[in-house]
């Protein structure tokens, strides 16, 4: 009745065959003592090992993820039982594990719950022909399910806390408490009660499942939700009305092609399902912010997309636009439903109209794309969000994988028309586990709401409202509604990002050092430009500009990156153009500074050699700069500063870059830089090459670091055009004038920012808080003036050269 043979889907041996791997540590303790009293017998007294063993258990099995398993082994040992050891992978090297003569693999990891798994507990049971099993701080000693499952299968259970446990402990030690489920509990068990994962094979019990977000415990598998799933693990408790779920709400089906058998198959569906068509839609609450969702179920007819379907959407972005409201749109969908021709196509068109009024007004519209989402519905508002996220491995493609390969009669990679696959090609903005896309949305909403709205202000202020404002999902996993003083726990721990910099070291005034100082560093580089013909190589060495060059090239120089993540708070990063590919030597996204909304975009050399071969050596591709360029446009549309932080040899130069529009990409940045009506801030804070960094640079402010350098070239390129000679590099630099006091002299940059004794590279915080500080300092300034000044204030900047 329970299960199909389980004993394949557990490894069992002895502990000499046990697989290596790293040394187990000690597991959390599960506090079940105090909720267990309704389910322990209450007047059965403590027993031992030995009074387990006189009860007709020979053999047990031991299910312990902490430290004390050892101990209770031995003590089987004593009391002659014969105890076998339920592992994991990852625990194979304990001590109790290598003890016991038998052993029993139950999954790869404790993290993922293994050890708690009412399925994974009774095939190790039954594979070990267990006549009892000895639970220690498991939730299963609670679970009435579990214990009622065990009882059916003749096996007893006992329980005891890791406290019990010490020196003295052994077979005849009574701790060991009798579990059992009340005698009215009835058994809930069917074919539903299992899950098996189509990814690891492997069968977990659904109760766990579910509660872990439908993700499979041990690969990480996204199992598909239905459309109330969705919004209960999303929404606000009790926050969602539901449009068109009844008779008189409703759109009227239609059957345009007069389909045999198409209108009976539509109520058959919705006798199966319990929904009335393909998507929910209405309007709810994400951490207390109010927002237009719709989500598609892939139980009613694959979520297919006729004209019901395509009315609804059409008529919630509707009612978000005249409401002011942001969008929300779960995709799951197999594309147009063919059964209603061409009227099925005309919803893409409709829908994506309406979509467009809702951009028009200003408003935010957010695409969450779940497996599959294919066809018609990828081909319109699946990709018209502002910002797209995808659930990890969900299956997204316009043309059905088949047809494609009929097409062009080759086999296609086993990644093609998956989410990684589209990432990588720069189509969408991020790949979000399912645990963190309630968060996600929450930090988007905030970000593109609009001061008055009343939102969350700062990354903090999300997290607390997120706290604030538990899912119906998160009050059941509580057990309870739980009071409101106490509904922080439901969203578990969180770590809000407290900035390293509190103790920062106060900032030189203006960032910049006397005009003394400048003057003395000046004669000092010129006495390096005012010898005729070259300069010997060991001479231009020992100039402060060829110095800054070297500098600015350390590779153990903080990153841009570095800069970017002190700079903000929750940072979500955009990936892609939206149209070939995503390029990782830039990285931009959406971020809080100083607790206000900024688009955010750097330019990234890496972290080590694999990184930085990964970026291309901060080297942008086309892709890159329209992506920049995406990012900036929105950033102007919701009314968002742009911050930049500017470290790059140059724009890459390749056959394939020219062949992909590199001067176009790096000209349409300038011409939007230019007219962007928000602030814009850029610092220099490492090599700042040619157009490839002017292209992040025409801002209203604009910085450098006092060893990042700043060129119409590399040095070497320099003095290899005009000298022949790559090896007057040095020389090259002082006749450039690429250190930053002499550019902040020709007024190209507006402050120098310190980096402390010797360089960024040996006081990296220090170099850092100062770069926050002028960004920060830098917004506060901009973002009072209006908006016609601001743009007349960069238009003079520029022109004066």
């Amino acid at each position: 009745m329970l299960r199909s043979k389980k004993t394949a889907y557990v490894t069992i041996g002895d502990a000499a065959a046990a697989p290596a791997a790293p040394a187990a540590e000690g597991a959390d303790a599960l506090a079940c003592e105090q909720e267990s009293a309704a389910i322990y017998a209450a007047t059965e007294p403590l027993k031992s090992l030995v009074e387990v063993r006189s009860a007709g258990a020979a053999r047990v099995l031991v299910v312990d993820a902490g430290a004390t398993g050892e101990s209770i082994v031995a003590g089987c040992l004593a009391a002659g039982l014969v105890p076998c050891v339920a592992y994991t992978e990852d625990m194979a090297r304990a001590a109790h594990v290598k003890l016991a003569p038998k052993t029993v693999c139950v999954g790869k990891s404790r993290e993922t719950g293994a050890l708690d798994d009412s399925y994974r507990v009774l095939s190790a049971a039954e594979s070990a022909d267990a006549q009892a099993i000895l639970l220690v701080d498991s939730r299963l000693a609670v679970d009435e399910r579990f214990l009622s499952m065990a009882a059916d299968e003749h096996r007893s259970v006992y329980s005891v806390p890791v406290a019990s446990i010490n020196v003295a402990f052994g077979g005849i030690t009574r701790v060991w408490r009798t579990c059992s489920a009340p005698s009215d509990a009835a058994l809930h068990v069917s074919d539903d009660s299992w899950v098996t994962c189509p990814k690891c094979h492997r069968i977990s019990d659904a109760q766990r499942v579910l509660a872990n977000h439908k993700m499979c415990p041990e690969c990480g598998h996204h199992f598909r939700m239905t459309s109330a799933e969705r919004l209960a693990s999303v929404l606000d408790a009790e926050s969602f009305e539901c449009w068109f779920e009844t008779e008189d709400a409703d759109v009227p089906e239609t059957d345009p092609l007069d389909f045999p058998g198409y209108l009976d198959k539509i109520g058959g569906m919705r006798k199966k399902t319990g929904l009335r068509e393909g998507v929910r839609c209405g309007v709810g609450r994400i951490a207390g912010m109010r927002v237009a969702i719709g989500v598609m179920d892939s139980t009613f007819f694959m979520g297919s997309m006729g004209s019901v379907v395509g009315e609804r959407i059409t008529r919630l972005v509707e009612h978000a636009t005249e409401e002011g409201l942001p969008l929300v749109l779960f995709t799951c969908s197999g594309g147009a439903r063919m059964q209603e021709g061409l009227v099925s196509l005309m919803q893409m068109a409709k829908i994506s109209a309406a979509i467009e009024r809702h951009g028009e007004a200003g408003l935010p519209y957010f695409s969450v794309i779940t497996d599959p989402t294919t066809g018609g519905v990828t081909a319109s508002f699946a990709m018209q969000g502002d910002v797209i996220i995808s659930e990890p491995r969900a299956l997204i493609g316009f043309a059905g994988r088949r047809v494609i390969q009929d097409t062009i009669r080759q086999e296609l990679p086993k990644e093609f028309q998956t989410a990684e696959f589209a990432l990588e090609h720069g189509l969408i903005d991020a790949i979000v586990e399912r645990p963190r896309i309630r968060e996600t949305l929450a930090n988007l909403l905030a970000l593109h709401a609009k001061p008055e709205a009343g939102a969350p202000r700062g990354f903090a202020a999300v997290l607390a409202a997120l706290a604030a404002n538990p899912t119906k999902c998160e009050l059941e996993a509580a057990g309870a509604q739980l009071a409101a003083d106490d509904r922080d726990i439901l969203s578990g721990v969180r770590a809000v990002a407290v900035k390293a910099a509190a103790a920062v070291p106060k900032r030189v005034a203006n960032g910049v050092r006397s005009v003394a100082t400048r003057r003395a560093y000046r004669a000092e580089i010129e006495q390096y430009t005012s010898k005729p013909g070259a300069v010997k190589q060991a001479e231009a060495a020992e100039n402060p500009a060829w110095a800054s060059v070297q500098t600015a090239r350390d590779v153990h120089r903080p990153t841009a990156g570095r800069y970017l993540e002190a700079t903000c708070e929750g940072f979500f990063e955009c990936h892609g153009d939206r149209g070939f590919a995503d390029d990782a030597a830039i990285v931009a996204g959406i971020g809080w500074v100083a607790g206000e909304p900024a688009t955010l975009i750097a330019q990234e050399k890496g972290r080590d050699l694999q990184d930085r071969i990964k970026r291309n050596f901060g080297c942008p591709q086309p892709e890159g700069y329209r992506k920049s360029l995406r990012l900036m446009r929105q950033a102007e549309r919701f009314g968002r500063a742009v911050v930049c932080f500017v470290d790059t040899q140059g724009a890459f130069c390749g056959k394939e870059a020219e062949e992909r529009g590199q001067g176009n990409a790096i000209a349409d940045n300038l011409y939007a830089m230019a007219g962007l009506r928000v602030p814009t801030v850029s610092v220099l804070v490492g090599e700042g090459g040619s157009g490839g960094a002017l292209a992040l640079a025409l801002a209203d402010r604009v910085a450098m670091q006092e060893h990042a350098v700043y060129s119409v070239l590399s040095p070497e390129g320099f003095a290899s055009i005009l000298w022949k000679d790559r090896s007057r590099a040095a020389e090259a630099a002082a006749v450039m004038r690429m250190n930053a006091y002499e550019i902040f002299d020709m007024d190209i940059v507006d402050a120098v920012l310190e980096e402390g004794e010797g360089s960024a590279s040996a006081n990296p915080d220090f170099a850092i808080a100062n770069v926050v500080a002028y960004v920060e300092e830098s917004l506060d300034e901009l973002s009072a003036l209006p908006i016609d000044e601001l743009l007349e204030q960069r238009y003079e900047r520029f022109r004066k050269f």
